[in-house]
């Protein structure tokens, strides 16, 4: 190692969370930056040549660069451009927005972090609760009361209630069976499931790890009644997004499925906004074709100031109502220090030529 500092760029914590942690650390031995401002995406298809030049131009002195999940992606051609990079932090123990094939090509050890405060997730109790807040907030007319209250109104239009009605999900893991094991048992609402390799064998085995009956000892209905993607679109009054994005997964949701919805259903992504066609959501909701969607996921984050979630006045003129989150629900404070801690170990790991706490290759 240089006798010089370590350059040590941390990126996009939007909360500051990292700053006392890195902040710590012997400023001889190490020179900390801090960008609390994403750019672009380098490989996003609207990215000017420009703007892919000043993330380098960012970039480029580092030889450590800590990372908060996807918030910036690191592609092949971007990895290529940073000859001082030594190693990748990140958070998670899988980061779909870096090719880690280059990575491994370049010699570069890529160091996740897992929320130890929950063994085995990634923030799913966050994003369970999250998921929670939003159907109920949606349902509620939590948002839009609240600033119908602090700008001199009163009361919007009526709250639905969630009881005997229908949650579908779309995908039905660890967080799909966590979001309908809580509205199934607290909010007494019928679950419908699918996804495209799920069955009803599947499902019911799910439904016994999250200590449920298979079925309902009265009616014999199933707990998580596995259906068609049509059936499922067709009759839920809360359509909810549980999928993994992948080549496969992405742009799954479109038109054809959305517009089969009811109008007094509410549609729900907390996965990642690829897995739906974005401009097919816009139009069904410009043209108030159902209740409300609640978002906490977009296609470009953080969304630019011109994007049609932020500038169109939902709610009015007959369009649906749009309750939008900065994708939150992860974004939980002792999930976050926990992962920024590991980050820490494994930068000290790496200066003493110790194996890495987790390596995501």
């Amino acid at each position: 190692m240089s006798s010089s500092p370590l350059k040590v760029a941390v990126l996009d914590d939007y909360q500051g969370i990292s700053e006392p942690k890195f902040k710590a650390l012997d400023s001889s031995k190490y020179e900390v930056s801090f960008f609390k401002d994403t750019l672009r995406p380098y490989n996003h298809p609207d990215t000017s040549q420009d703007v892919k030049d000043q993330l380098v131009k960012r970039l480029e002195p580092f030889t450590v660069i800590s990372t908060m999940r996807e918030r910036t992606p690191f592609p092949r051609e971007l990895i290529s451009r940073l000859p001082n990079l030594k190693l990748l932090l990140t958070t998670g123990n899988r980061n779909l927005g870096l090719d880690l094939d280059a990575f491994k090509e370049r010699g570069i050890p890529v160091a996740g972090a897992v929320d130890k405060s929950n063994p085995g997730s990634v923030g799913s109790v966050s994003t369970t609760e999250h998921c929670v807040t939003m159907i109920l907030a949606a349902a509620r007319n939590v948002a839009q009361d609240d600033l119908a209250v602090k700008t001199g109104g009163w009361q919007t239009v009526p709250a639905v209630s969630l009881r005997g009605k229908t949650l579908g999900t779309v995908g039905l893991g660890r967080l799909g069976v966590a979001v309908a094991k809580i509205m199934s048992v607290a909010f007494g609402m019928k679950v419908v499931a699918w996804s495209s390799n799920l069955t009803q064998e599947k499902a019911d085995e799910q439904a016994v790890k999250a200590g449920l009956p298979v079925e309902d000892a009265q009616t014999g209905e199933k707990t998580f009644k596995v259906v068609s993607k049509e059936e499922l679109f067709s009759t839920a009054d809360v359509v909810s997004v549980h999928l993994v994005l992948s080549d496969r997964s992405r742009g799954g949701i479109a038109k054809k499925d959305l517009e089969l919805m009811k109008k007094t259903a509410i549609f729900v992504n907390t996965s990642r906004g690829p897995l739906v066609v974005e401009e097919d959501l816009l139009q069904v909701l410009e043209q108030g074709k159902i209740r409300a969607a609640a978002l906490d996921v977009f296609n470009l984050e953080p969304l630019p100031l011109d994007s049609k979630w932020r500038t169109t006045k939902w709610g009015e003129d007959g369009r649906s109502r749009v309750l939008l989150t900065p994708h939150m629900g992860y974004v939980e404070e002792d999930t976050l220090s926990g992962w920024y801690d590991q980050q820490i170990e494994n930068l000290e790991r790496w200066v003493k030529g110790e194996q890495l706490s987790l390596s995501l290759y």
